[in-house]
């Protein structure tokens, strides 16, 4: 029963102690949905962009690195092997182009020395007796190349 004491917002207005049924037969909405509940699908998108901008930068950045590690090490270990080969052909007296490998100690790695004679005029006589040699170290099929000319005078 109601009282004459209440008023007539009072009497229609829901309270926490209201039960579910005459909280919605009375407001017309269901209590237990909340109004901002999870995400839209337009910031589930945007989120889901950025994070793949993200993730793309940090692969390329990665990949750049490896690049970087791999030519690094390259540009370190072929001029010593430039020079073992050189030693190689000094202590063999060779005179003839030659290519092969570095065997099992640096897989992947490939040298290549071709020689040839010197044709100066400033040089007269001494260029007869001058060679040029001209060795390249590779890494896998060419993927990266080192060349070495250096100036040998060899006796008959």
């Amino acid at each position: 029963m109601i009282t004459a004491w209440t008023s007539a917002a009072e009497r229609h207005a829901p309270t926490r102690f209201m039960g579910y049924y005459r909280m919605r037969k009375l407001t017309g909405k269901n209590p237990r949905l909340k109004k901002n509940t999870g995400f839209t699908l337009l910031e589930v998108m945007i989120a889901l962009s950025v994070i793949a901008i993200v993730l793309v930068s940090i692969y390329r950045l990665h990949a750049q690195t490896i690049d970087l590690s791999s030519m690094s090490r390259f540009y370190s270990t072929a001029p010593l092997l430039a020079q073992r080969k050189l030693a190689e052909l000094n202590i063999l007296s060779t005179l003839s182009s030659d290519a092969g490998d570095f065997a099992d100690t640096f897989p992947g790695y490939r040298w290549q020395v071709t020689i040839s004679d010197v044709e100066s005029n400033l040089l007269g006589t001494t260029a007869q007796t001058l060679k040029r040699i001209d060795l390249r170290v590779t890494l896998n099929e060419a993927e990266y190349i080192y060349d070495l000319r250096t100036y040998r005078n060899f006796w008959d």
